[in-house]
């Protein structure tokens, strides 16, 4: 058992990094995927059953979808950028989490004593309350941004304004909506 949680443990962390490494957006959104994927699997043979699952949904479905809506909207361009934070300490960082990861891995493959059985409601909200807040905050704003990206543009005031100056230095002859006044007076 402890091989198959190393095997999967290091297949996320591939699929992290081949998701850092992808030069085409979808790709690394589809990599992202397959880390959480892996993940829900991990936390389904650890017992978190339902942590699995809304992972799974979330992490691998929703989010998954909402980047490559966003990607196809936005498009697929890759830009060189440098890195804010320098490398040595980005790998020092990276390392001490590659080693917390490990010994939480480690940990959690111990045998604990078994616990008395809860209730579904006192594990949903006195254990896992800080989790259903988080999937809750999540849903709302993975709903508002499509709401966002679905709704219509609205030109702001001051393009309509500009717009017949800017015709007008470019040559073309300035064309204005007929109003209801407009027609009455020319009848």
């Amino acid at each position: 058992m402890s091989f198959l949680f190393a095997a999967l443990t290091v297949a996320m962390l591939l699929c992290a990094f081949l998701a850092f490494r992808a030069r085409h957006l979808i790709v690394s959104a589809l990599w992202l995927a397959g880390c959480s994927a892996i993940l829900s699997i991990l936390m389904y043979l650890l017992g978190a059953y339902w942590i699995a699952v809304i992972e799974l949904s979330v992490g691998a479905g929703l989010v998954t979808v909402l980047f490559v809506f966003a990607i196809s909207i936005a498009g697929d361009e890759s830009a060189e950028f440098r890195s804010s934070i320098p490398r040595p300490i980005a790998l020092i960082i990276s390392l001490v989490s590659i080693i917390l990861l490990g010994f939480m891995t480690i940990s959690s493959l111990i045998a604990l004593p078994p616990a008395t059985e809860a209730t579904f409601s006192e594990v949903l909200w006195q254990q896992r309350g800080l989790d259903m807040l988080v999937q809750s905050g999540l849903l709302f704003a993975a709903v508002v941004g499509i709401l966002g990206l679905l709704s219509e543009a609205k030109v702001p005031v001051e393009e309509k304004k500009t717009a017949p100056a800017k015709e007008l230095q470019a040559g073309r002859p300035v064309v204005k909506p007929a109003t209801a006044a407009a027609r009455e007076a020319k009848a």
